[in-house]
């Protein structure tokens, strides 16, 4: 993202513009390049949209009331090939919550092609709108809005979350809201957003333990409300035996992680990250639950210092550690890193040049590039992107320390 002139960095404004638009044309000419073959197979014979043909199956379920097959997966993909014919033998492990087969149903009512670009379509709208409702935020980015905006749009994640067809864009709206609603002190309503990402329940993890750690019991309230009249929709539609479906089927999610990721280097959190250096299952398991207390500590150390530390760092520290320690994040749900991008970018702006600033700020220039480098982990056993974080998050929890009331600055 855009760093400031006075840094004396490599990284200016005319470089970050020329990288983004170079970045822009290639990732959305490929796309157009695959997307341009005939039929609903693309160029590399795959789905066009690939993961929505999940949500338009359940959105079909729910259009029948069938709760009880929402989370039969050979009953599912039956289903899929019968409305969607070019969609026979592919299968998805059914893990979302009830309530999101009810959301995609009027999605359902039209044909797959249609409900496709309906769903790209606001997609798309829900990341544009929350990367311009961030950048109002952020006073030192005001100047650079074609830069941010080009770099929005050349955003990796973002790519993939168009080529998958997924539903991380309302995660962003969520973070988003959330990040609004705190900057005006509106804590209960912060909660109430907070709350929506039941739906991604891994999402939730970090946010559930920072929260409650620094007693901020009206946000926890509202979470738990929001999250609560969720599944009171699901149960008055379906009733409860699918929400015991999907716990039962929670509780046995490690065993089932292999079939839900396919390709780990798509992945990026710490236990992907242990997962390729350390070949014995248990002891990686072991090494992530400590590195991700670790990263939840320095979490709820930043919002600890929330009197003194400005938000614009705070929430960064909050969505770095959502993906960190998520226990399953593809490459598409890196999208809600986007607000810690640009409000990072803008407290930086106003920093004295230093070293520690031009090393956070490069920092931060290769973990906007990183999901690029997912397929590289194959070969080196080494995730580029999670340790990046890592070290993003450590620099900025050392930053809150060391902030006096007196020099405030930021969102």
């Amino acid at each position: 993202m855009p760093n400031s002139s006075n840094a004396r960095t490599w990284l200016t404004v005319k470089r970050l513009r020329a990288h983004g638009l170079i970045l822009a044309v290639c990732l959305s000419s490929l796309y157009v390049w695959n997307m341009a073959a005939e039929g609903l197979r693309d160029r590399a014979g795959n789905l066009k949209g690939t993961d929505f043909l999940h949500f338009y199956t359940l959105g079909s379920l729910a259009l029948a009331h069938r709760g009880a097959d929402l989370y039969d997966m050979e009953v599912q993909a039956k289903l899929a090939a019968q409305r969607v014919p070019e969609a026979a033998g592919i299968r998805y492990l059914p893990l979302y919550p009830p309530q999101v087969s009810i959301f995609f149903s009027p999605l359902a009512h039209l044909s797959y092609g249609w409900a496709l670009v309906v769903w790209l379509a606001v997609s798309s709208l829900i990341y544009g709108l929350c990367c311009y409702a961030v950048w109002r935020a952020c006073p030192n980015l005001r100047e650079n809005a074609w830069t941010v905006a080009l770099l929005a749009v050349a955003f990796p994640a973002f790519f993939h979350l168009i080529a998958w067809g997924q539903t991380s864009a309302l995660a962003l709206g969520c973070f988003t809201l959330v990040f609004l609603l705190l900057r005006r002190e509106r804590n209960f309503l912060a909660g109430l957003a907070l709350g929506c990402l039941i739906f991604k329940p891994q999402l939730g993890l970090a946010a559930a333990v920072v929260f409650l750690s620094v007693a901020a019991w009206e946000i926890v309230a509202g979470a738990v409300l929001s999250a609560a009249a969720q599944f009171g929709i699901a149960w008055i539609y379906y009733g409860l035996g699918p929400l015991r479906e999907w716990v039962r089927t929670l509780l046995h999610l490690r065993e089932l992680l292999p079939l839900l990721e396919p390709r780990p280097y798509q992945t990026h959190s710490l236990r992907t990250l242990w997962s390729f250096l350390v070949p014995w299952p248990d002891l990686a398991f072991t090494l992530y639950l400590l590195s991700g207390f670790a990263m939840l500590a320095l979490g709820v150390s930043c919002w600890r210092g929330r009197q003194t530390a400005p938000l614009g760092l705070r929430y960064p520290s909050l969505l770095l550690a959502t993906v960190l320690v998520s226990p399953h994040l593809t490459v598409y749900d890196l999208v809600i890193l986007m607000p810690a991008f640009l409000l990072i970018t803008d407290w930086l702006i106003a920093q004295p040049a230093s070293t520690k600033i031009r090393r956070l700020g490069g920092l931060l220039y290769l973990a906007y590039l990183s999901p690029l480098l997912g397929p590289l982990d194959t070969w080196t056993h080494l995730q580029i992107s999670v340790i990046v974080m890592v070290v993003v998050l450590y620099m900025i929890w050392r930053m809150t320390r060391g902030i006096s009331p007196a020099s405030m600055a930021g969102v």
